[in-house]
């Protein structure tokens, strides 16, 4: 028989130590109590368990697996790139530390847009495999067949019209929505239409506050705004970007407030780390194990009725250019 698998376990829980003070689990209901009374409604992208874990003991309503994981987790180049396995593979990770929020997964390009059936599919996939509670799909008038067969079937969807960032190319890049009447239009209808088809919320993104404001108004479910003024429903940042952890220069859109300087903070406690290990002040006695004294001596023992000590030092006296201790 085959030996048995090694297995290491942690003597510590991932997840820490709990809130001081448990919060309730975030539900649909939840988010429309909180819509109903006018309350904001948080959401922040997670890619993993460490960025899920503080996003959810944060206080966060809600945390997207968004498919911005592609350029900010996977050094893609767009939203495009980025594969159904590896959306779900970020899911399940990001579902083991959220104990609190309501989690939404992205449907990456290319996963739902051929029919309402594929759509249904990978939703499925999504929940099931993934662990979300919910859907996230790009696309207004067009996507409401897609959005209402995946509802029919007991999954949440949360839309996202006006700036479509999977379909940039199309839009001529990414472009601010909603600009000229018609344009400000086509983002109303595309918001009505996905109410209609069963989307419980829908992100706005890149749309004039004013704009933005009214068309809130004008529906019955939430607005999750990035880039479009204070007057939605909620917001949605990326997490690295209002958390800072990214190197200087990169580029940042105007709607993002950068909250922290995560990655001054990481380059500054890893340069220390570095440094500390050439010069050998780490790990001092405080981070080692201690061994008594006179079970060392008899480790030494052992070592040199077994090895021979003294072969032992001649060997690495030769091997340094040095005269040979004579036996």
């Amino acid at each position: 028989m085959p030996p048995p698998a090694q297995l290491r376990y942690s003597s510590h829980s991932p997840m820490g130590t709990p809130p001081a003070i448990a919060r309730k689990k975030v539900t649909l209901q939840t988010i429309q109590s909180m819509y109903k009374k006018g309350e904001p409604i948080t959401m922040l992208t997670a890619y993993d368990f460490p960025s899920a874990h503080v996003a959810d003991h944060a206080g966060m309503d809600i945390v997207l697996v968004g498919d911005s994981l592609a350029m900010v987790s996977m050094g893609l180049e767009d939203t495009g790139e980025v594969t159904l396995d590896e959306m779900i593979f970020a899911a399940r990770s990001v579902s083991r530390a959220t104990k609190s929020a309501f989690t939404v997964g992205d449907l990456p390009m290319g996963s739902y847009e051929i029919s309402p059936e594929q759509a249904l599919e990978t939703s499925i996939r999504m929940v099931k495999t993934g662990r979300m509670h919910s859907v996230k799909l790009e696309g207004g008038k067009e996507m409401a067949p897609t959005i209402k067969k995946i509802t029919s079937a007991g999954i949440p969807v949360l839309a996202h019209v006006g700036l479509t960032p999977q379909r940039q190319n199309a839009l001529g890049g990414f472009r601010v929505q909603g600009k000229t009447v018609a344009s400000a239009m086509v983002v109303l209808e595309d918001a009505m239409a996905v109410q209609e088809a069963g989307a419980f919320a829908t992100v706005l993104e890149a749309v004039p506050p004013e704009v933005a404001s009214l068309i809130t108004k004008k529906l019955r479910i939430p607005t999750i705004g990035i880039g479009a003024g204070n007057g939605t429903s909620g917001q949605v940042l990326v997490q690295v970007d209002m958390l800072g952890n990214f190197p200087p220069g990169r580029f940042l859109p105007k709607f993002v407030k950068q909250y922290g300087d995560v990655w001054s903070e990481a380059l500054g406690a890893i340069k220390q780390y570095g440094e500390e290990t050439k010069s050998r002040a780490y790990p001092g006695k405080e981070f080692s194990y201690e061994v008594k004294q006179e079970e060392l001596a008899k480790f030494e023992q052992a070592v040199e009725k077994k090895f021979g000590l003294a072969e032992g030092i001649a060997e690495k006296a030769v091997g340094l250019g040095a005269t040979a201790i004579p036996k």
